[in-house]
C-alpha cells in the first residue's frame, strides 16, 4: 500500500519503524528538514520538507491516490485540513490525529463529512488504558478482540500465586476456570510455553480468557486485589485531565498534584469532583504531606520519564498497592523490572498499535485476514485476530495434528457467540475468528501460522 505519513514527532516515527520493511511504499512529510533527510537515510522512505496541508506538498511527494495518509502533526486543525486535501487529492483513507477535547465531539460527528476514517486522540487512548488498569487492580495490561468478549491480558506470578511451581500440564488439570497461558515473560526473555513450562515468581504472564470468566480465573489463582478507591494522580496534561473525569465519574477519590499553577487552577475549575493541589509532585515531603501512605493507585503522568520512574519508585516504597507509570521513551523500557515497575504507560505505542491495527484491516479487503493487531513484551511478540474467511487446509483437523511453527500458538476461536479457548482437540472451522501469539512477525493470513 502507498502510506503517507505526515508529522515526525514520537507517534510518527513510532509508525514508520513498525511498518519499514514490510512491502509498502512509505512517503513521509515533515516542515523539519533534519527529521526528514534522517528518517530518509534509516529507513526505505521518500519525503518532502515542506507543509503536508499543502496540495502541492503531497503532490510532490507523490501522495496522489494514496491508499492512507496520516496526519499526525502538532496540530489539529493542520490534521483535519490535511486530511481534507488529501481526500481531494485521491487519497482512499485518513487517519487524523486531534488531541483538544474542545474539538472532539463536533469532528467525532463531522468526520464522514470530513472525509475523515479515523480519528485518533493518544492522550484519550491511554487515559482509557489507564481506567481499566485501575478498575482492574490484578491486571498489569489488558487487550480485547472479538468486540471485547475475548481479553488477552497481563499478570505478574506474585508471592501467594497459585501459578507457581506449577507447570501448564499440572494447572491445566486444577483450574476450574478456563484459560490459555500464551506466553511468558521472564527478565529480557519471553517464551511461548509448552505443558512442561514451569512458572516461577515474577514471571510476567500473558492469558487469554473469555472476558466474564477473568475475575473467577483471578479468584482461583489468588490474585484478587482489592478495589482501588483513593488514587493520586502527578501531572496535568490532557491524560490527566481525560482520566480524572472519567474516574471522578465512577466515584473514584481523586488528589491531583500539577506544578503550574494556571494548569492547577484550569483544572481544578473543569473537575469539580476532584481535589487539586498546586505543587510539585516529584517532591516525597508534599506526597507525604498530601498522604500517598493512604492511597490505593499512584498514577505518574508528568512530561518527563525519568521524574515518573523516581516517583514511582518513591510511591511503591510507600507501600501502594498500584502504581502506573507513563514512559514515552523506549530506551527506559529495559530497566523498569530491575525497578519494580511493574505498570507502564506509552501513548505512542497505544495509539501506534490503533492504526497498524487499522492498516492490517484495510490489507484484509485486499486479501489478508488480519482484523486486529496488538503487540507485546516491547514488540517481540504478536497478538493478532483472523478472520477464517476462505478454504484452507488448516480447517476442520485437530489442533494437535496441525503443524505450527514454532513459538506460535493457537490462543483462543470464537465461533459465532462461542468463546472456545482451545485443547489439542478443537478445530478451526470456515467463519471462525482465530487469536493467534507468536513471536514471529508479518502473519498476513491464518495459514502462515503453518510450517
Amino acid at each position: 500500500m502507498k502510506i503517507v505519513i505526515i508529522g515526525l514527532g514520537t507517534i510518527g516515527k513510532t509508525i514508520l519503524k513498525s511498518l519499514s520493511g514490510k512491502g509498502h511504499n512509505m512517503i513521509i512529510i515533515d516542515e523539519d528538514k533534519n527529521k526528514v533527510e534522517g528518517l530518509i537515510e534509516r529507513y526505505d522512505v521518500s519525503g518532502v520538507v515542506g507543509n503536508g496541508a499543502c496540495l502541492d506538498i503531497q503532490k510532490e511527494a507523490g501522495a496522489k491516490g494514496a491508499d492512507l495518509i496520516i496526519a499526525l502533526t502538532n496540530s489539529d486543525e493542520l490534521n483535519v485540513f490535511a486530511c481534507l486535501v488529501a481526500k481531494k487529492n485521491g487519497a482512499k483513507n485518513t487517519i487524523a490525529r486531534v488531541r483538544n477535547p474542545d474539538y472532539r465531539k463536533q469532528i467525532m460527528e463531522m468526520k464522514d463529512e470530513l472525509g475523515i476514517s479515523m480519528i485518533v486522540n493518544p492522550e484519550q487512548d491511554t487515559a482509557a488504558e489507564i481506567f481499566n488498569l485501575i478498575n482492574l487492580p490484578s491486571i498489569v495490561q489488558a487487550e480485547h478482540f472479538a468486540k471485547g468478549r475475548v481479553l488477552l491480558v497481563e499478570i505478574v506470578a506474585e508471592a501467594g500465586c497459585s501459578l507457581i511451581g506449577e507447570t501448564l500440564i499440572t494447572l491445566g488439570k486444577k483450574l476450574k476456570t478456563k484459560v490459555l497461558i500464551c506466553a511468558v515473560q521472564r527478565g529480557q526473555s519471553v517464551t511461548i510455553p509448552t505443558g512442561n513450562f514451569l512458572i516461577e515468581e515474577g514471571d510476567r504472564i500473558y492469558l487469554t480468557s473469555d472476558a466474564k470468566s477473568l475475575r473467577d480465573f483471578l479468584a482461583e489463582v489468588n490474585l484478587v486485589k482489592s478495589p482501588l478507591k483513593n488514587i493520586m494522580i502527578v501531572g496535568g496534561s490532557r491524560i490527566v485531565y481525560y482520566l480524572a473525569n472519567e474516574l471522578s465519574k465512577k466515584k473514584y477519590k481523586i488528589k491531583l498534584i500539577e506544578s503550574n499553577l494556571a494548569v492547577a487552577e484550569a483544572l481544578a475549575s473543569e473537575l469539580p469532583r476532584v481535589t487539586v493541589i498546586h505543587g510539585n509532585g516529584t517532591r516525597h515531603e508534599l506526597l507525604i504531606e498530601e498522604g500517598i501512605e493512604a492511597m490505593d493507585a499512584f498514577v505518574a503522568l508528568t512530561d518527563i520519564d525519568e521524574e515518573n520512574m523516581v516517583v514511582t519508585m518513591f510511591a511503591n516504597k510507600m507501600k501502594v498497592k498500584k502504581t502506573i507509570t507513563q514512559i514515552k521513551g523506549d530506551d527506559l523500557v529495559g530497566m523498569l523490572d530491575e525497578l519494580g515497575i511493574e505498570n507502564t504507560v506509552s501513548p505512542q505505542n497505544i495509539v501506534a498499535n490503533r492504526i497498524i491495527s487499522y492498516i492490517r484491516a484495510l490489507a484484509n479487503k485486499r486479501g489478508s485476514n488480519v482484523l486486529t493487531l496488538y503487540r507485546l513484551v516491547n514488540d517481540q511478540v504478536e497478538a493478532l485476530e483472523f478472520y477464517a474467511k476462505k478454504p484452507a487446509r488448516i480447517y476442520n483437523k485437530p489442533l494437535k495434528e496441525l503443524k505450527l511453527k514454532e513459538n506460535c500458538l493457537v490462543a483462543c476461536i470464537i465461533r459465532e457467540n462461542e468463546v472456545i479457548i482451545p485443547n489439542g482437540n478443537d478445530c478451526i472451522q470456515l467463519g471462525d475468528n482465530v487469536i493467534v501469539v507468536t513471536t514471529h512477525k508479518n502473519f498476513d493470513d491464518l495459514t502462515d501460522i503453518l510450517e
